[in-house]
């Protein structure tokens, strides 16, 4: 090999190989609602330059986290993951580059890859996580953005259960005392049958 050929494979590595950094198939389980979960991912060494994660559904150019030059690129970020998403360790010592995803939901189920950028190393396989979202014990109806279309169906029917209540004891109330006003008139003019003689009774009630 001559000394340009190295020189140039050294440049490529040093600039823009993407490393893939575990062969392992890892699986995890976690449940809708979760604070946090974290998918484990470690570099072989401590020269990293950038990492990317990433998942099989989402479009090529989009991505779950970038992080690269201290910092994270927001540009091509999904917008599902947007600040819900973390490096378990931003300065990767020991190389790790664990992901820390946020307020897990069914829709975050799906096979992530991890991508290391590094300088002065040869290609390692791709990290596969897969992890899959369920519904806790009892719970049905499945993920709402807010959680609470449950209680809001619960409320609602309370709700009209609280009216029906009312109306029933407006007209109860209504007819009863329409019985009493009633007797209270016949017992003032009893067997008054002539229209004067009880609009008369009824002036002197």
């Amino acid at each position: 090999m001559s000394a340009e050929t190295t020189s140039l494979c050294s440049t490529l590595l040093f600039v823009g190989l993407f490393v893939f950094v575990s062969a392992d198939q890892k699986n995890i389980t976690a449940e809708s609602g979760q604070k946090n979960v974290t998918l484990p991912c470690r570099a072989p060494n401590n020269n990293i330059r950038a990492v990317e994660w990433s998942r099989a559904d989402l479009k090529e150019e989009q991505h779950v986290l970038l992080y690269r030059d201290d910092q994270f690129v927001h540009e091509g970020q999904h917008r599902s993951f947007k600040n819900r998403v973390d490096l378990q360790d931003r300065q990767m010592k020991d190389g790790d580059v664990s992901l820390i995803l946020n307020n897990v939901t069914t829709a975050d189920s799906g096979t992530y890859k991890c991508h290391v950028f590094m300088s002065g190393t040869n290609n390692e396989p791709i990290s596969n996580i897969t992890l899959s979202v369920v519904d806790p014990p009892g719970q049905t109806g499945g993920d709402t953005e807010d959680g609470s279309v449950g209680l809001k169906v619960g409320l609602s029917v309370a709700f009209i259960l609280v009216v029906v209540v009312v109306v029933v004891v407006v007209v109860f109330v209504v007819v009863i005392y329409s019985r009493y006003k009633q007797q209270s008139q016949d017992s003032h003019c009893p067997n008054v049958e002539p229209k004067t003689e009880m609009s008369e009774c009824f002036l002197n009630s």
